[in-house]
């Protein structure tokens, strides 16, 4: 306010040294014609109008007639004018001055309206992009009266919810926002102005129903940008509850979606173990003379079959366990070779049944791993390895230091993986397409060995080609000395 009064003093100051400059000018000057001396007042006129409005241009126009009739027209130094023409000239000079002062005036009133719904435009614009990214509904009501005050530069700003009579503020703490001012404001249903306290409400509408209010404080837009303001607010939390109830109902569906699939596998997985179990108990509680090697086989597949269960609910212990992230990595140092020692004494049953050929480049070479789990990940993959590999064919399990990791392989002599295969091999219950029916197994081993490795900070993936047989590989971190020494 003291900067538009200064402003608009410095212009009257201006004026009249204009109309000063100009006179003395034409004082010197012999000879001159009259209407050269009014023309040049009367542009002097029209820039002050220009830059400083109406009154500074009326007050000049005054000046300049006063100023006429004294030094200009006869007789001169007199406040008279004898001839008639004269005053035609001087009343026709004043009504032009006042005329042009007032258009220049109007254009210059809408120029500054125009500019001002430019930048109104401009900065609803960027509050929309603001509020139109964000999802979460609770974070996006504390962010909104912090990006009005950012964006419309306000002193403060407060957003009301009456359904869960809750305020949220930014900006400085002033009573004139207050909730009960707020609350009326949402009762009013329409834009409210109280400029000698320097604050304005408006409704927070969503089509015909108000949802709420807002406040601002210090601001100078328009009713038109507060009620879109509002509107803005209420597409936008409208938009991220929808977001929101639509990522939960999609939770849902998918949670229904790995029920349905681990259901189906698991009940696939028990039905052949336990066809066999049964048909080995049935076949022992029979009056059948088995003789002493016959009742042992039979005892060894009920054994079997007991541990493939057994793996099974394990498994599946420990997928709920990993996404529920109640595992608790213990952290020590082992050598890569006792790693692998380990993992192959859970894989007993597979290094009775095919050869397994080690290649470790540093036996001596440590990593800092929980072993339990890191030894998981190596049986899980020589498990699989072993599930799609021909009868007799060998694994080969390799490890070398790479990075500041230990890089694990595990190589089939498989069927192979389709490439547009490669990039699901690792997804919760997913089998190949081609394979999924012949050889047992729920998809899930891999998945969890992908959870353990990156819960380890490592990486794991897998290469493959078709009739060829795959590799699979994993990192795993290695000890810290280990990797000072290197």
């Amino acid at each position: 306010m003291l900067k538009r009064l200064g402003s608009l003093i410095g212009g009257y100051l201006v004026g009249w040294v204009a109309i000063v400059l100009i006179t003395l000018f034409y004082q010197y000057i012999p000879d001159f014609e009259i209407t050269t001396c009014i023309l040049t007042y009367l542009l002097a006129i029209l820039i002050a109008s220009a830059t400083w409005g109406l009154g500074v241009s009326v007050f000049m126009s005054v000046a300049a007639g006063v100023t006429l009739d004294y030094f200009f027209f006869p007789p001169v130094h007199h406040f008279d004018i004898s001839n008639p023409q004269d005053w035609v000239s001087l009343f026709a000079f004043l009504i032009t001055s006042v005329i042009g002062s007032e258009l220049s005036a109007r254009a210059r009133r809408q120029a500054d309206e125009a500019n001002r719904r430019k930048n109104e435009v401009e900065q609803l614009y960027k509050f929309s992009r603001v509020l139109l990214t964000a999802r979460d509904p609770i974070e996006l009501r504390n962010e909104i009266p912090r990006q009005i005050v950012d964006t419309f530069k306000t002193g403060a700003a407060a957003l009301y919810f009456p359904d869960k009579q809750e305020t949220y503020r930014s900006g400085i703490a002033v009573p004139r926002l207050d909730a009960i001012r707020l609350e009326a404001a949402a009762a009013r249903e329409d834009v409210a102005v109280d400029r000698s306290q320097g604050v304005s409400f408006a409704p927070v509408r969503l089509g015909s129903r108000v949802i709420g209010s807002f406040g601002i404080l210090g601001s100078t837009v328009s009713n038109q940008t507060l009620e879109a303001i509002g509107t803005l607010i209420a597409s936008a939390i409208d938009r991220a509850q929808a977001i929101e109830m639509l990522g939960k109902a999609e939770a849902v569906r998918e949670s229904e979606r790995l029920k349905s699939v681990l259901l189906d596998a698991i009940t696939h997985d028990f039905k052949t173990p336990l066809t066999s179990i049964k048909a080995s108990a049935t076949g022992l509680l029979e009056d059948v003379a088995f003789n002493k090697e016959q009742r042992r086989e039979l005892l060894v597949i009920i054994d079997e079959e007991c541990d493939r269960i057994n793996r099974l609910i394990g498994e599946t212990a420990e997928m709920a366990q990993l996404e529920a992230g109640d595992v608790t990595l213990q952290f020590a140092t082992h050598t890569v070779d006792e790693l692998i020692t380990a993992a192959l004494k859970d894989c007993e049953g597979v290094q009775n049944t095919r050869p397994i050929r080690i290649h470790i480049k540093d036996t001596k070479c440590h990593v800092y791993v929980d072993s339990t789990w890191a030894r998981k990940v190596l049986d899980n993959i020589i498990r699989n390895a072993d599930l799609y590999s021909g009868p007799g064919e060998p694994i080969t399990i390799g490890a070398e230091k790479k990075d500041g990791f230990v890089a694990f392989s595990v190589a089939d002599k498989g069927p192979g993986i389709e490439p547009s295969e490669l990039n699901q091999v690792f997804d919760r219950f997913y089998r190949g397409k081609g394979l999924r029916h012949r050889i047992p197994g729920t998809g899930m081993g891999l998945s969890i060995a992908k959870a353990i490795v990156e819960a380890h900070g490592g990486t794991i993936g897998v290469t493959s080609q078709k009739g060829r047989g795959s590799v699979f590989t994993f990192s795993l971190p290695i000890d810290r000395e280990t990797r000072e020494d290197n």
